[in-house]
């Protein structure tokens, strides 16, 4: 941040009596090209600003925040004010000196990212000119500052590039819309995503009947998000705390297949961050190393709770919110074979690639309806499934974890291969 507003709001905190005091400021300009039926939209160029305001009066913490323009005086009367509703609490602030992280990424004209969704559409339509191609193509460069009363001044300025696309497929009564995208730095890549749109409508050319019984379930990699989130909610220490977590007293003990290494990598991806929103840089954690499980994530507080110190991991789910323990990215540590030879190693099964609903929460259980899914025989794919609900335990079939593919790729913030897993119950329409 170029401008002197956080200083400003600290030097007026501290003459309202304000005994600590810290400012977290985010500001982000996204320019997205947008495609509607195979065309060119428009182009845009979208900017914001935000400035939360954190203090402590009378050992009362008080949270306010303001979204571009800001008067530092009101905004500091404001925090006071809501300061005498709190209770009061132990102060806990990071201290240290000004750090500067060096920028990640590279800003990409609106030029180029026109020309990547000009050629994406156009070799999937050159396969397939029968279907509509709709997506979003954008550059989106955020800034974020810390600073605090205690000598914190931390700030780093993230470029990421990311897209979407659709195909839509309409075959008489039978619609599809096959659906995929890239985050990354520097480049995206239009062939590859082309080609992995163009491998799915390679597979849709037939609808086939579903088995209704227990059958290996193949997750893609932009679908096995799914069955992470679970396990990021065990590894939360606030739900450790809380009693939430089943891992609570299962620290060093097998809690999932050996296949399965999850971490955190600091540097790593689009999705990497040198500090949390406490200011506490971040740095490398492995979760669950070979089943096994070695740590969970905390902020400030939740760490001195559970006896220790934070991980790095306190970010704030929005401005008005206060930190509590989170990730910024998640990694599972991929196996080495491709998605084809995953499917080759298959002798009946489902591949599920889009899904409508999300998992169970913390308790594992799910039950979600297939989006785009396929059928698998003798290693090969017979063609698409409609009409499917598949359902289990998301830990219990994590302990029964057959393949982890070697095809990783960033599904959100969270780096996943594809895998296959048993002992979930699929059941199709036709079979009802």
């Amino acid at each position: 941040m170029t401008n002197d507003l956080a200083e400003q709001l600290l030097e007026v905190a501290t003459k309202a009596g304000a005994t600590e005091a810290e400012v977290y400021q985010s500001r982000s300009l996204s320019k997205p090209v947008f495609f509607e039926a195979n065309r060119l939209k428009q182009l845009e160029s979208n900017q914001s600003e935000g400035t939360a305001l954190r203090l402590w009066y009378d050992n009362r913490p008080g949270l306010t925040v303001a979204n571009g323009a800001v008067e530092p005086e009101r905004m500091v009367e404001r925090a006071i004010a809501l300061s005498k509703l709190n209770q009061p609490e132990e102060l806990e602030l990071t201290s240290g000196s000004q750090v500067v992280y060096p920028n990640l990424g590279e800003d990409v004209p609106p030029s180029i990212l026109l020309e990547w969704g000009k050629h994406t559409i156009s070799l999937i339509r050159d396969v397939y000119p029968d279907v509509i191609c709709n997506g979003d193509w954008e550059c989106d460069v955020e800034t974020t500052r810390l600073v605090n009363t205690q000598g914190l001044d931390s700030h780093y300025t993230d470029t990421t590039l990311s897209c979407y696309i659709s195909a839509e497929w309409v075959r008489g009564d039978d619609f599809l819309s096959v659906a995929d995208g890239q985050t990354e730095r520097g480049k995206l890549n239009p062939d590859t995503l082309a080609k992995e749109i163009i491998q799915r409508l390679d597979w849709a050319q037939s609808n086939v009947e579903v088995p209704n019984n227990r059958i290996p379930v193949l997750f893609t990699s932009k679908a096995a998000d799914m069955l992470w989130g679970t396990l990021q909610a065990a590894l939360n220490g606030k739900q450790v705390l809380e009693g939430a977590s089943p891992w609570g007293e299962r620290m060093g003990k097998s809690v999932v297949s050996p296949l399965l290494t999850l971490y955190q990598e600091p540097f790593e991806g689009p999705f990497s961050c040198p500090f949390d929103d406490e200011g506490t840089p971040t740095t490398y954690l492995i979760f669950i190393q070979d089943g096994i499980l070695q740590d969970f994530y905390c902020d400030r507080v939740t760490g001195k709770q559970l006896g220790r110190e934070t991980t790095g991991n306190g970010f704030r789910p929005s401005l008005s919110s206060y930190p509590t323990p989170g990730l910024f990215n998640f990694l599972i540590q991929p196996g080495t074979e491709s998605l084809q030879e995953l499917i080759k190693n298959m002798d009946n099964g489902l591949i599920v690639d889009q899904m409508l609903g999300g998992g169970g929460g913390i308790s594992g259980d799910f039950s979600i309806n297939i989006d785009l899914g396929y059928r698998v025989e003798n290693g090969q794919v017979i063609g698409r499934i409609k009409d499917t609900m598949v359902s289990g335990n998301i830990y219990t079939a994590l302990k029964q974890l057959i393949k982890l593919g070697g095809d990783a790729d960033w599904n959100g913030s969270c780096y996943t291969p594809s895998l296959i897993v048993d002992g979930l119950s699929v059941t199709g329409k036709n079979n009802s």
